[in-house]
């Protein structure tokens, strides 16, 4: 297995209010660990314009698979958070980093 840095970027179609961004952060806090950690990575990005960016880690077999767990995981740390899919559309995932041992 390999840790993929992924970002997920989306769109606030309202504003998020504070309580919401540190329940958005609570929740995805656990897939921000080392690499991003050691490397600076900020987990949430919220531009004025209402777009935003998180950043995350996940243990996968290949790049596809990363990017389907940082989606579902964005995507369900949202809806924890109280913030509804339709306020909050995703984005493309990228790839911003890799930590193997091969």
């Amino acid at each position: 297995m390999t840790t993929f840095v992924i970002t997920v970027p989306g769109t606030f179609t309202s504003d998020i209010t504070d309580t919401e961004r540190a329940a958005l952060e609570r929740e995805l806090a656990p897939q921000h660990t080392d690499v991003s950690e050691s490397e600076g990575v900020n987990l949430l990005t919220l531009n004025e314009d209402g777009t935003f960016a998180v950043r995350l880690e996940v243990e996968a077999a290949d790049r596809y698979e990363a990017k389907l767990e940082a989606t579902r995981l964005v995507s369900a740390a949202l809806r924890e958070a109280g913030i509804a899919e339709a306020d909050a559309p995703l984005a493309q995932p990228a790839v911003t980093g890799i930590d193997s041992d091969l």
